[in-house]
């Protein structure tokens, strides 16, 4: 039997685009921009979380749980000028003569993009067939693409032939984009083949940097791909939440924000 989800008010509209827009809101951030007390948000974000809308976590709310991804083609669209942000900043971090991984995800496009203009001696490793494609354009630019299965909704390429050709290489530079970064501090995504390419990505890569804007901050998924404690650096667009930012100021990641 299907749920029907019970009618929503006004602020419970407002909480749940600020949400869709942040990744993750606090309780005081709701409380003060409300202008209502903290015990009020609870109340709304527990209703919230029972029917579906957002997620419960301590001390806010981020996302709903989701076992699939959004629309590749909507994907691209969201957050469009941070991502562009975030691409610039990654490109003016990166070395001539420096080799590197780049995984499936729109932000990764978008670092591709900016290092095109960039005129640098690289070298690169992928298995999304659009880095593989804007990177080409450059002639100074050796460029691989890794075997294994072709997804037709954004060319990202999965399966055993694309982790066994990424275990053939140690190279200076991983650039990994993920669907959520959980409070914990563990990174999430919603394919298990993705995931096991990322997975052999960090582990041969000698330094690694996520991409990440900040609606992915308490933004859930399914599968789990690692720890944020695996990566040197984080490049976002806005501070993450408390409890995430404790982590990364704990074990020393590199915080980058644009």
């Amino acid at each position: 039997m299907i749920k029907t989800r019970k009618a929503i008010n006004n602020r419970h509209e407002e909480i749940i685009s600020l949400i869709k827009n942040k990744g993750f809101v606090t309780v005081e951030e709701m409380a003060n921009l409300f202008n209502v007390t903290p015990q009020t948000i609870r109340r709304d974000i527990n209703f919230l979380d029972s029917e579906g809308y957002v997620s419960r976590y301590h001390g806010g709310a981020g996302q709903s749980v989701s076992t699939e991804n959004v629309a590749y083609r909507h994907r691209k669209e969201l957050l469009l000028n941070e991502k562009k942000k975030i691409a610039k900043a990654v490109a003016s971090m990166i070395e001539d003569n420096t080799s590197l991984f780049m995984n499936i995800g729109t932000t990764t496009e978008h670092v591709a993009n900016e290092l095109v203009h960039h005129k640098k001696k690289l070298r690169i490793i992928t298995n999304n067939l659009n880095v593989a494609a804007i990177m080409s354009k450059q002639k100074d630019f050796e460029v691989m693409v890794t075997g294994g299965i072709v997804r037709s909704r954004d060319c990202g390429i999965t399966g055993e032939a694309a982790v066994n050709f990424i275990r053939q290489f140690k190279v200076d530079i991983g650039i990994i984009g993920i669907s959520g970064i959980d409070l914990d501090g563990t990174l999430l995504d919603f394919d298990f083949r993705e995931v096991h390419v990322a997975r052999t990505i960090i582990e041969n890569s000698r330094k690694v940097y996520l991409v990440a804007d900040h609606s992915k901050f308490g933004r859930n998924a399914m599968v789990k791909l690692g720890s944020i404690t695996e990566i040197d650096t984080l490049i976002t667009d806005m501070k993450p939440p408390k409890q995430l930012a404790n982590i990364i100021e704990h074990n020393d990641i590199n915080l980058k924000i644009v």
